[in-house]
Formats: C-alpha cells, sequence, structure tokens
C-alpha cells in the first residue's frame, strides 16, 4: 500500500476582521521504490510454482528447477531432491550469473547460456519473470529459508526423488513375511516423464555399476497420496508376468527408500546407485554429453494456457 504525505500551505491576510485561510492539498508518494536487485534479494528463496506457468514455450533451466536464488550475482538453482534443504546452506548449488537492472533480468546459465526476463511484481511475496524470447512466464513465491518448507516441497515431488539415482538396488529384506515374486527383483530404476511413469526392474545380484544392469522388466509405476501422512506414500509397481506389486513408501534419508509390501508383509530396503546431479554434463557448444537419461523436467498439472503478455508486447 502507497504512503501518502499530506503538506498543507496557510494563507492569511494582513487583518484579523478580513482574515482568509486556504488549505493547498498536495499528495507526494513516499512509499519506498526498490530496486529490481532490491526485490530480488528481499526473500532468500523463489519457489518456481511450476502449475501456474503461462505460454507453451519452455526456458529448461527454470522447469528443471524447484527453487532459485538471487546472491550477489550468482544464479543458484535446487534442481534435486536430494539434498534439498541442506545443499549450499539451502539455496542449491550456483548455475549460472545474472544481472539485474530496470526490471530486466538477464540470466547466463551454465549450460543453457543466455535468456532474457522481464520481471513484474504481482505482490509482497511474488514475482514473474516474463520470457520474451519464447513468450512463456514464470511465477515465483519468494520465502525465508526459515519459513521454507522444505518437507512439503521433497514428499509432493517425491516421483522426482526416486529419479535422481540410476538405480535403487535392493539392500535389506525382513525376515517376516510371506514369499512372493517381488523377492526375486534386486534392483529397480524410475525413469522420467512425471507422476505416473516407466520403472525397470532386474534380478541381477551384486552390480558395482549401474551402467551395467540388465533390466529383466518394463512398466508403469504410479505414486499416490496417503490422506492424513504427508511422510507416506503408495507405490504401485504394473508387472505383466505376475500380479501387480502395492507397498507403502517411505523415505528413510536421501539415499535409501523402505518398501512395505503389503499382500505379503515384507519390508524392503532398497539404495541409490549412481546419483544423478542435474545440472548436465555438457561440450563447449553446449551439447549434453555423456547422458543416457534427460534430465528431468517438472510437470504441469494445470492445463497450458496462451500467455497474456505476448498480446500485450509492443
Amino acid at each position: 500500500m502507497k504512503t501518502l504525505k499530506l503538506l498543507s500551505a496557510f494563507a492569511l491576510t494582513a487583518t484579523l476582521l478580513t482574515s482568509c485561510y486556504r488549505e493547498d492539498v498536495i499528495l507526494v508518494d513516499i512509499t519506498p521504490q526498490l530496486s529490481l536487485n532490491q526485490l530480488l534479494n528481499s526473500h532468500e528463496l523463489w519457489y518456481v510454482d511450476i502449475n501456474e506457468t503461462l505460454g507453451f514455450g519452455q526456458t529448461p533451466f527454470m522447469e528443471i528447477a524447484f527453487t532459485v536464488a538471487f546472491r550477489n550475482g550468482v544464479f543458484y538453482a535446487n534442481n534435486n531432491l536430494v539434498g534439498f534443504g541442506s545443499q549450499g546452506n539451502g539455496f542449491g548449488i550456483p548455475v549460472g550469473d545474472y544481472n539485474a537492472y530496470d526490471m530486466i533480468l538477464d540470466v547466463y546459465h551454465d549450460i543453457d547460456g543466455y535468456n532474457t526476463f522481464d520481471v513484474y511484481q504481482i505482490n509482497n511475496n511474488t514475482i514473474e519473470l516474463y520470457n520474451p524470447f519464447n513468450d512463456t512466464s514464470y511465477f515465483l513465491r519468494g520465502f525465508q529459508r526459515s519459513n521454507f518448507d522444505y518437507d512439503f516441497v521433497f514428499y509432493d515431488n517425491i516421483h522426482y526423488f526416486l529419479q535422481e539415482y540410476q538405480a535403487w538396488e535392493k539392500t535389506y529384506t525382513s525376515n517376516f513375511g510371506a514369499l512372493n515374486e517381488f523377492d526375486n527383483e534386486n534392483y529397480l530404476q524410475f525413469l522420467s516423464g512425471g507422476n505416473d511413469s516407466t520403472f525397470k526392474s532386474s534380478q541381477d545380484i551384486g552390480i558395482s555399476n549401474p551402467n551395467t544392469i540388465f533390466w529383466d522388466y518394463t512398466g508403469v509405476y504410479g505414486i499416490q497420496n496417503i490422506p492424513g501422512n504427508l511422510y507416506l506414500k503408495t507405490l504401485t509397481l504394473d508387472y505383466d508376468y505376475f500380479d501387480n506389486e502395492f507397498f507403502d513408501l517411505s523415505v528413510i534419508n536421501d539415499g535409501t527408500i523402505e518398501l512395505y509390501h503389503n499382500a505379503s508383509g515384507t519390508i524392503y530396503e532398497f539404495s541409490g546407485r549412481g546419483f544423478i546431479q542435474y545440472m548436465r554434463q555438457s561440450d563447449v557448444e553446449g551439447k549434453i554429453i555423456n547422458q543416457t537419461n534427460k534430465p528431468k523436467m517438472r510437470k504441469q498439472k494445470t492445463d497450458k494456457k496462451d500467455n497474456p503478455r505476448t498480446s500485450n508486447r509492443s
């Protein structure tokens, strides 16, 4: 809300008998005007609200990031859920540089190169980054690290967490529970593609290099919420050669998950092998090299819409 200062000017005549009073009201805007750098630094973290995105284009580094931060010319991002909240003291990793001036933000991303954005302040904790190169707007919600709910973002996007390892190796099976077909599955892999996506399964044993695992089966997996419990999910693995498998999925730490097999009562633990950190490796021309899995893009759950900024451009 703007603050207005009231200035009064008084005019008095020379004699009391003919005195005249006049008040001129002058409105002066004394609201502190933030520079773009001050605006970007008014919050330590900016959450990329991917479901609010407008337009049909893509700015890859914005669609990979969960949060971004602007610190003294260095552009930071939390691209991974492994280490989310602890990596870089919560800021994530440096992924490029930026320059901010006249409500224009220029980002020089280490992999994706140069992009420019028009910046609009929507309210006290929301900004819009409009990329005129692809007519797409991204909406960022501002937080301080102390009041940002890292756990909620982690569990709300847990399917991305499963995709951040090349493979998950079975490292524990409880000595209780009925024998079942899943006892023979020793490796799992979850591929990028959204909430209901592709998984692979292998019966190999003791493979040190995830790239050499022979995947016996490829199917579809799904993850669902359990009402009233943020920290517990259900995982369904769709096998053709035996019945679908249903598990309660919980996270032990950044590299270990627990699967409780509902049908048999068996508990399994799987440990991540081959962590995939998003920055992508590239050559001097910016082409992706030595990468079999494409970097995950966060999937917009809302329908894509035309960006009204496009038609308003001069």
